[in-house]
């Protein structure tokens, strides 16, 4: 088994997000997005180092002025992967990479703990990639663009990555329709390192172009992704209405940092 010292967790954040610019430096509570989402994975304690990649100043003077780690990057990326594949070469000792995106403040221990669980399990086949998804239980969840929608084979390997109701129609609300699953994508993923530069190295085709959809880099080229099954997990940061849930959430419950 790969020991603790092995793992990395590498969040990158873009500035400017295409549905909600500069989300990532909005206030939650008294800090902002990213450093909650920074915070929130170190406090997990499941890796050796946490870095945020980007390609703004603001959020890099944002996390090193809390003493943090950062880096920025150096070319220009079309996706987050890329954007960590860059990174990685500053860890050479790394086994397994953790991508966490820069919008989830309310990231948790537990899913990433059965993601890892998945990478390092000796007694089974481990994965060069594996992500986090959890059931759809609704028609308005299936049906809105901004949540990915996984269909699994009966093993919980990755078939499609979809925004489109349409395409997965058929196995609506998370239910079985014939040999497949329907489950919401959580955009966490694990990778070994080679599997990453890997990646990084692809041509993207032309369902991840349409899509806007990195991961269905690893399918259109034959690689596989195990998709990790887990009961919930907090809603990401996608639009300013998000922001104002987390928000009120965050007054109820007062938990974060």
């Amino acid at each position: 088994m790969t020991c603790k010292a092995n793992k990395i967790a590498l969040i990158p954040a873009r500035y400017h997000a295409q549905r909600f610019p500069g989300k990532l430096l909005e206030k939650l509570g008294d800090k902002s997005v990213i450093l909650q989402t920074y915070l929130s994975v170190v406090n997990t304690q499941l890796f050796k180092e946490v870095a945020v990649i980007t390609d703004s100043p603001l959020i890099y003077n944002e996390i090193t002025a809390h003493k943090g780690v950062a880096l920025m990057s150096q070319k220009d990326h079309i996706c987050g992967t890329d954007r960590i594949a860059e990174a990685v070469v500053h860890y050479p000792w790394a086994d397994i990479v953790v991508n966490v995106q820069g919008d989830e403040p309310f990231t948790q221990a537990a899913p990433l703990q059965a993601l890892l669980h998945a990478m390092e399990d000796p007694t089974s086949e481990r994965p060069s990639a594996a992500s986090l998804m959890t059931p759809i239980h609704s028609i308005k969840e299936l049906h809105n663009p901004n949540v990915v929608k996984v269909v699994t084979d009966r093993k919980h390997n990755a078939l499609l990555f979809t925004r489109s109701a349409s395409a997965v129609e058929k196995a609506a609300g998370g239910s079985v329709s014939g040999n497949v699953l329907v489950f919401r994508h959580i955009g966490v993923y694990a990778f070994r390192k080679e599997a990453l530069l890997s990646f990084a190295k692809l041509t993207p085709g032309p369902l991840e172009v349409s899509e806007k959809l990195e991961n269905l880099r690893f399918l259109e080229h034959g690689m596989h992704i195990k998709m990790v099954e887990v009961c919930s997990y907090p809603k990401g940061i996608d639009t300013p209405e998000d922001l104002e849930m987390a928000r009120r959430w965050l007054l109820q419950n007062n938990t974060m940092q």
